[in-house]
């Protein structure tokens, strides 16, 4: 991973915990366009009582209200933790180039998560994609979070 790469990396775990200290779960999401920060959130699932608020979908919303449209082509997003299908599919819908992640979805099971088995790179075979994707990015850093939310004593998964 390049230097500019795990910085962007690091300011999506920087936002995880910071939704972390909110009592929210241990997930955060940067995007990127040309070198440019264009949002970074982390997971609202539990603070607006909506299950779709992941800290990708929460990136990608700010994102095109950002840019003002619906077309994040050109765009980099990097996660703390493996896409799920959901949030997958929204970076694919909204043009995104590539993904980069961190803990993968067996990381996100051990710590609890209803995580669909389903990997990134299966969804983009399969529904033929041209995102690309990277993962391990930071790895264990990403699954540090896995643990610093757990000590917090917040144990709200879904």
């Amino acid at each position: 991973m390049k230097d500019f790469q795990k910085k962007y990396m690091q300011l999506a775990i920087d936002r995880a915990r910071k939704g972390v200290a909110l009592n929210q779960t241990p997930f955060g999401a940067c995007i990127v366009k040309e070198d440019e920060i264009i949002s970074c959130a982390h997971n609202l699932v539990w603070s607006g009582v909506d299950i779709t608020a992941h800290a990708e979908i929460q990136a990608i919303r700010q994102a095109c209200q950002r840019l003002g449209g619906i077309d994040l082509s050109g765009c980099d997003i990097y996660s703390t933790c493996e896409p799920c299908p959901m949030c997958f599919s929204a970076c694919h819908w909204a043009k995104i180039k590539k993904i980069y992640y961190g803990a993968n979805i067996a990381d996100a099971q051990e710590a609890g998560f209803n995580e669909l088995a389903i990997s990134n790179e299966l969804m983009k075979d399969r529904g033929d994609s041209p995102v690309e994707v990277v993962g391990g990015c930071l790895r264990e850093e990403c699954r540090s979070l896995f643990k610093e939310w757990a000590q917090k004593g917040h144990r709200n998964v879904y």
